[in-house]
């Protein structure tokens, strides 16, 4: 079975495939919660990996929606499987590339959180336009994020966190810069207390992390 056909998992895996055409308007959080109270903040994850995050600050914050997207069809069955088999009524997973999602489906000013941790550094110079994190990216951010909503940056790969530093810096526009603060389902020590972290630091690698406020 390819990545691209993977079986119908809802409610709580969906497949880019599967979304209205971007040209039907954009989708929020109710697309994928039916029923869900307006009110609620609405989290995105880009690259959930096995769902750890998702699972362990789902469950510790049941008054927050989130909505986890992977473009690994081997880590998005895995992570929809754990969401499942947790019942977690407040957790959605997406088979999608993130960035196009964001770009045409997102609605703006609809989004609390967005989460970005240990993404793939694509290290290598020429693959440098593959990162998540450009300055098109964080503009799409930045229209999706509600007023003083805050995107979340972790990393263990030095290169890679050069390459933040640097957008950072050149996009003073949009955001405002503040000292990353674990969340609430994070493990005593952990930054976020995802399984890349949890491997990464049995290995003695350092951390990085940074909150990205949005302005305006």
């Amino acid at each position: 079975m390819s990545e691209r056909t993977l079986p119908d998992l809802r409610p709580w895996g969906w497949n880019q495939r599967d979304l209205p055409t971007p040209e039907s308007g954009k989708i929020g959080a109710d697309f994928f919660f039916s029923g869900r109270d307006s009110s609620r903040p609405y989290e995105i994850e880009i690259g959930s990996g096995k769902g750890t995050f998702l699972v362990q600050e789902a469950t510790r914050c049941p008054e927050r929606d989130f909505l986890g997207v992977e473009n690994a069809g081997e880590f998005f069955r895995h992570s929809t499987d754990r969401v499942s088999r947790h019942g977690l009524k407040n957790v959605r997973m997406l088979y999608a590339n993130a960035v196009e999602f964001v770009t045409h489906w997102v609605p703006d000013r609809s989004v609390a959180i967005v989460h970005l941790y240990f993404s793939d550094p694509w290290p290598k110079a020429r693959h440098h336009k593959r990162r998540v994190l450009q300055r098109t990216s964080l503009e799409q951010f930045h229209r999706v994020l509600q007023a003083s909503g805050e995107l979340r940056l972790v990393t263990d790969h030095d290169d890679l966190w050069q390459w933040y530093e640097e957008l950072i810096a050149a996009s003073h526009d949009l955001f405002t810069r503040k000292e990353f603060a674990p969340p609430a389902s994070a493990g005593e020590g952990e930054v976020v207390g995802t399984n890349f972290e949890r491997k990464y630091r049995r290995e003695g690698r350092p951390f990085h992390a940074a909150t990205l406020i949005k302005r305006g």
